[in-house]
């Protein structure tokens, strides 16, 4: 294996230091391949280099490397929190990889004489309180719900709050009591919002017992009436503790972790538990899952270690990534046993005791054996997904006569033309790739010097735009030496060079005219014909009658109104046709309406701008006016005419 690596490299490994640390695998384009840690580095990495793996993923990957970085750490708890981070941000490709997930939400208590509740994702800080996090928006809104009916707070912006004059519905339905008109005085409500934060704590036994000191207090008085709404306070939390079967003694918060692995794939489903309530789930799912387990595997070859089950490492990659940006409870309930340096390097990072618990008892084992179901659930849901997905794919490699090298990488790039009678003509080219649309890699390209209506002169002009630099690249590969030779580019070559690649298919929406068109552009530039397939309508212009028109001289194909091929034809060909739609629409409401264009310019709001476009009856008519001209509208002063006919011209 050593043949294959430079001798700086291997000289690296025999300087390391015998002492804990985190290394690093890059390939030639500068790409990282692995993250990993060790308790000794010297002995650990010196075991990836001193003998063959022959065929296997690990020699596959350490075929791969030319350069190395290792940094020491104190602790091999230091070692495994670095390592994690370094695997979120660096993305490795040898790694179990959980892709970052949207932020949770939480709930939030605004800070204000008359605290309202509040959905809210995002930073949190220390001026209002907040509660979380939760699993979903859902679970959010419910306790939301739940906090409006037991406690009556509000709800409303502190717009709304400032300008009412009487109450609201909410008011009229009992989920309010109406501070913004006086129905209930800070003190009072003060009591309701230290109540409800107590029950989202979990300390319902106190809020309970203040609820009734509270009513017991009001009776003595004869305020009958404000006694017996805190009677129906109480009754509601009694009502949601036999509901949500809360136990006031149990758990307060708790995060549970089931896995389940199958097939190549893996399923975190982590529940949560906060204030004693079970809010939910949410299942997650990493990548390069059966690559890092081979590389688990094959790094400890030759030392006493055994290597961990893949639903342990599974496990303990989510518990090291996860827990980075999320606050870790007290108490997690495991599926699988963890390493004890790993729940004592996330006690250190949060700087909280933490408590790992496998093979729990009682309510904790129920909660253990829900999050179980659901992860073997949503693992065989995906996977069912993923072989209907992969289905598709084939058969619409099938039908084009494609023998695509990997059928995850099959890359389709389709392209629409749309406009109004010419105006705001705009091209959108949308991919399809990991048998899935890919929206980040969409592109809208707008077309200019063309006659209006030349759907023929776009098509020419997207497609050079879209492939004339990458042939160029293509070209200039093919002449160079080999990244292995002395005078070759190498890795040296731009990274948006070694990253560009043609697609497998380009479509494009139309028959033999924009065929012919993409035919030309493409003879041009030197590129395949037979990757152009043209979309062309049927009779009726109706779905499930096109038919498929190729560049390189073969006979029309109609595939059936069945067709699983034709149905992911024409999800892409009317992804594209959407895509273009919308960007035209919002480049046309531009142009013949230019509300952006003067609400962009610092200083106008709704009531100049209607002055401006009712004075010259319409973007071009302010276009057209001079700086004193503007300058004359009512509430336009001289420097702002100057401003406003400087960003219109």
């Amino acid at each position: 294996m050593s043949d294959v690596h430079s001798d700086q490299l291997l000289s690296e490994v025999a300087a390391l230091p015998q002492l804990p640390g985190v290394y690093r695998y890059f390939d030639a384009a500068g790409a990282v391949l692995y993250v990993g840690k060790a308790r000794n580095l010297k002995k650990r990495v010196a075991n990836y280099f001193q003998k063959s793996h022959g065929g296997t993923r690990i020699g596959h990957m350490i075929s791969k490397i030319v350069r190395m970085e290792t940094t020491v750490v104190r602790s091999e708890a230091e070692a495994l929190l670095l390592e994690n981070n370094l695997i979120k941000t660096l993305k490795p490709r040898y790694n179990i990889l959980f892709r970052d997930d949207k932020s949770y939400p939480y709930l939030k208590i605004a800070a204000h004489a008359f605290p309202r509740l509040a959905y809210y994702r995002g930073a949190t800080d220390r001026k209002h309180r907040f509660f979380g996090p939760y699993p979903s928006a859902w679970a959010v809104k419910e306790s939301i719900q739940l906090l409006q009916k037991v406690f009556k707070l509000r709800t409303c912006e502190d717009t709304v709050y400032a300008n009412r004059t009487r109450p609201c519905l909410l008011y009229q339905i009992k989920r309010c009591s109406a501070p913004c008109v006086g129905h209930i005085g800070p003190e009072a409500y003060a009591q309701d919002v230290a109540s409800a934060e107590a029950f989202l704590m979990g300390d319902t036994q106190a809020v309970l017992s203040k609820l009734e000191q509270r009513m017991t207090t009001h009776a003595e008085k004869l305020e009958f009436e404000q006694a017996a709404e805190l009677r129906n306070q109480m009754s509601a939390i009694s009502r949601v503790l036999h509901q949500q079967s809360i136990e006031i003694a149990s758990d307060k918060d708790v995060d549970i972790l089931a896995v389940k692995v199958q097939g190549g794939k893996a399923c975190v489903n982590l529940a949560m538990v906060r204030g004693g309530r079970h809010l939910g789930d949410r299942a997650y799912f990493p990548v390069h899952v059966e690559d890092a387990a081979q590389i688990h595997e094959g790094e400890l070859d030759g030392e006493s270690a055994v290597a961990d089950p893949i639903e342990v490492q599974v496990l303990e990659a989510f518990i090291a990534q996860h827990y980075i940006d999320v606050p870790v409870p007290a108490t997690l309930v495991l599926g699988q046993p963890v390493g004890r340096e790993l729940v004592e390097a996330i006690s250190q990072q949060a700087g909280v005791r933490i408590t790992a618990v496998f093979q729990p008892r009682e309510q904790r084992r129920h909660w253990l054996e829900m999050a179980q179901t659901n992860a073997d659930l949503q693992l065989a849901r995906l996977l069912a997904e993923e072989g209907s997905q992969q289905a598709r794919t084939r058969a619409m490699a099938d039908a084009l006569e494609l023998a695509p090298d990997d059928l995850d990488s099959f890359r389709v790039e389709c392209f629409d033309i749309s406009h109004t009678a010419g105006e705001a003509t705009q091209a959108s080219c949308v991919v399809f790739e990991h048998h899935a649309m890919q929206n980040r890699e969409y592109r809208r390209y707008n077309i200019e010097g063309i006659t209006p209506g030349d759907d023929y002169a776009a098509m020419r002009q997207v497609l050079h735009r879209r492939y004339a630099k990458l042939a160029e690249a293509m070209a200039s590969e093919t002449d160079a030496p080999t990244p292995g030779d002395a005078d070759g580019a190498g890795s040296d070559a731009p990274p948006a060079t070694r990253a560009a690649r043609m697609p497998d298919l380009v479509l494009v929406d139309g028959g033999k005219g924009q065929v012919s068109m993409a035919r030309e552009v493409f003879s041009e530039l030197g590129l395949p014909l037979s990757l152009i397939v043209g979309v062309e309508k049927g009779e009726g212009r109706k779905v499930g009658l096109e038919e498929l028109v190729f560049a390189d001289g073969r006979e029309k194909v109609y595939l059936g109104k069945d067709s699983a091929a034709l149905m992911l034809v024409a999800q892409i060909r009317d992804e594209a046709h959407r895509f273009a739609i919308t960007g035209m629409r919002a480049k046309r409401a531009k142009v013949r309406v230019g509300g952006s264009q003067l609400e962009d310019i610092p200083g106008i709001g709704p009531k100049r701008r209607a002055r401006l476009l009712q004075r010259f009856g319409g973007i071009r008519g302010v276009a057209a006016a001079s700086v004193e001209d503007i300058a004359s509208v009512e509430g336009i002063a001289s420097d702002l005419a100057e401003e406003i006919y400087r960003a219109l011209h």
